[in-house]
């Protein structure tokens, strides 16, 4: 990985962490399909390799649980509330523990997988799938509680409500 790479990906996640901080109306796509598109493309990655041994596969499922566990915290502290007619959310600055939890498992994980010589488990494809699952799980969440609300999701750039339906009984 190169080192723009490395920065490009820092800058987008703490753009990330700040916006939920700072809060910020959410659309649907966004909450749904960008965590589905950076699973599946860990996903693709790690297919991709034929190096696969046992600890690698230790290694990403420890991983893959920590990330889901943390999403899954992300999602329930996240505060939710109408604005302008849309959900609007926004992590409590104590959440930011829950970020810097995934980032201490990450690394350990990493260092132990390159220790172990699970060096899948160490690379670039296991960040994005680790992501893509805490991302997932904290919409897993989130979903259901917009629903539950009646709050249905901001619109897209085209003026569509992702999801729209689902709301439909309650809004």
């Amino acid at each position: 990985m190169s080192a723009l790479t490395v920065l490009v990906a820092i800058g987008a996640i703490v753009f990330l962490i700040g916006q939920q901080v700072i809060g910020t109306a959410v659309s649907g796509k966004r909450l749904v399909v960008l965590p589905a598109i950076l699973t599946v493309i860990g996903i693709v990655e790690l297919g991709g390799s034929s190096n696969v041994n046992a600890m690698d596969v230790v290694m990403l499922a420890l991983s893959a649980g920590t990330a889901i566990a943390i999403g899954l915290g992300l999602g329930a502290m996240t505060r939710l509330e109408r604005r302008d007619g849309h959900l609007w959310a926004q992590l409590p600055k104590r959440g930011l523990w829950l970020w810097v939890g995934l980032f201490v498992s990450r690394a350990l994980m990493a260092g132990v997988a390159n220790v172990s010589g699970a060096h899948l488990a160490a690379g670039t494809a296991a960040i994005l799938l680790t992501l893509g699952l805490n991302r997932a799980a904290q919409s897993l969440v989130i979903v259901p509680r917009a629903i539950s609300a009646g709050i249905p999701f901001a619109p897209e750039k085209d003026g569509r409500v992702f999801g729209a339906s689902w709301f439909s009984q309650s809004a």
